[in-house]
C-alpha cells in the first residue's frame, strides 16, 4: 500500500510560520519539530548497532541487507549518495507518523494543508496517533469523510544538512520482506531527487516509479529464489488491490460527477459502489488470497478520502515509466528530465509529462 510521504520536512519550515502562515499555526510545527527531533535523538550509525552485542540478531541481519540496499541505490539506481539509510531507530511504537486525510461526501478531491517551503499537500501528519484521531473527529463532524493512516517513513528531501539530520531507517519497516523493504528505500531517496512543490501526485507519482524499477532490478539481481517468490505473491495481491480500488475510484468520480443526478442518488450509487468493492475484497480473500487479511482494515474503513489519496501514489506512474525509457532507461538522463518538469507551473507539468 501507501508508501511514506513528504510531511517531516514541515520542520524546515518551524522558523518562517509566523511570517508566513499565521502564529496559530505554530503549535503544530512544534510538534512536528520536536517529533522529528526525538526520532532523530534515537538514531545511531548502522556499524554501532552491528557490533552491539544486544541486538537481535534479526534486526542485525536486515540492518546488514538494507546497506547493500543502500549501496545498489547509488551504484545501480543514481540515487543521492548520502547519510540517509545509514543510521538506524527504534521508536517504540508501530509508525513513523499518523496522517490525516480528508474528502468531501461526494467528491474524491482530497483536503489539503498549506506549509511553507513544501507548498499543499493532501494529508496533515503527526506524531502522536491521538492527535492525529483528534484532526480526524474535527473534520468528520464539518462533514468530511476521514482515515488516520499510519505511515512507516518519510523523507525530508535530503535538505536538512550533516549525517545527524539524515533520514534513518526505523524499526516500523526493518523487518519488512525483502523486495518491500528495498522499494521503500529506493521511494523515499527517490524524493530527494527531485520534488514539486504543492504537487503530491507528482512527487509520489515519481518516487513509486522509482521504487518499481529499483525494486525489480533489485530482486532480479540480488534477492534470493525465495525473496523473489515472497515478493510475487504480495504483488500480486498489490495489484489485485489496485485493479479493484482503482476501478471503484474511477466508477465514484463518474457519479459524483453526473449533473443529473441528485445528491440523494449519488449518495444511493455511492453506497451500492462501495458495497460492491467491499464485496469484491471478500471475494479474492476467499479465492487466490488464501484468507490474507493484510487489507481488512483498509476495506472497513474505506471513504473517498482512502480512495482519493491513492491516486497519488499511481495516477502518474505511467507517464515517468514511459518517461524512463524515452530517456534510454538512463537514470541519470531521467532524474534530469523530471528535474526540469518538476520546475515547470502546474498545468504545464501536468502537459509535458502527459506527452
Amino acid at each position: 500500500m501507501a508508501m511514506a510521504g513528504v510531511v517531516g520536512v514541515v520542520v524546515l519550515a518551524l522558523g518562517t510560520v509566523c511570517l508566513t502562515s499565521g502564529c496559530s499555526s505554530l503549535g503544530y510545527y512544534a510538534q512536528a519539530a520536536s517529533g522529528h527531533m526525538a526520532l532523530l535523538n534515537k538514531a545511531k550509525p548502522v556499524p554501532d548497532w552491528l557490533a552491539d552485542d544486544a541486538t537481535a540478531q534479526p534486526v542485525r541481519d536486515r540492518l546488514a541487507l538494507s546497506q547493500r540496499m543502500r549501496d545498489f541505490a547509488v551504484s545501480e539506481l543514481k540515487l543521492p549518495d548520502n547519510a540517509s539509510y545509514r543510521r538506524y531507530a527504534d521508536l517504540g511504537r508501530p509508525a513513523a507518523v499518523w496522517n490525516v486525510v480528508a474528502a468531501p461526501e461526494l467528491s474524491l478531491t482530497l483536503k489539503t494543508w498549506c506549509f511553507p517551503v513544501v507548498g499543499c499537500v493532501g494529508y496533515r501528519g503527526y506524531y502522536d496517533r491521538a492527535d492525529a484521531e483528534a484532526l480526524a473527529a474535527e473534520q468528520r463532524s464539518a462533514g468530511l469523510e476521514a482515515v488516520v493512516q499510519a505511515i512507516p517513513a518519510y523523507s525530508t528531501l535530503g535538505r536538512l544538512p550533516g549525517g545527524y539530520f539524515s533520514d534513518p531507517l526505523l524499526n516500523t519497516f526493518i523487518r519488512w520482506p525483502e523486495g518491500e523493504l528495498a522499494r521503500l528505500i529506493f521511494h523515499e531517496l527517490a524524493h530527494q531527487v527531485a520534488y514539486a512543490a504543492g504537487d503530491t501526485m507528482f512527487n509520489e507519482s515519481f518516487a513509486t516509479s522509482v521504487e518499481r524499477i529499483g525494486g525489480q532490478r533489485w530482486l532480479q539481481d540480488h534477492a534470493t529464489p525465495e525473496a523473489r517468490a515472497e515478493y510475487e505473491a504480495l504483488d500480486s495481491r498489490r495489484q489485485d488491490f489496485r485493479r479493484i480500488t482503482m476501478q471503484a475510484r474511477a466508477d465514484l468520480d463518474a457519479i459524483y460527477g453526473n449533473t443529473a443526478l441528485s445528491a440523494e442518488a449519488k449518495r444511493a450509487a455511492k453506497a451500492e459502489r462501495m458495497a460492491q468493492l467491499r464485496a469484491e475484497h471478500a471475494a479474492l480473500k476467499a479465492g487466490p488470497w488464501n484468507g490474507f487479511a493484510g487489507y481488512d482494515n483498509w476495506f472497513a474503513s474505506a471513504n473517498n478520502a482512502s480512495l482519493g489519496v491513492l491516486a497519488a501514489y499511481n495516477e502518474l506512474v505511467p507517464q515517468f515509466d514511459r518517461l524512463f525509457e524515452r530517456e534510454g532507461r538512463d537514470f541519470d538522463r531521467f532524474y534530469a528530465e523530471v528535474k526540469r518538469i518538476a520546475a515547470l507551473p502546474m498545468a504545464e507539468r501536468r502537459a509535458t509529462l502527459g506527452s
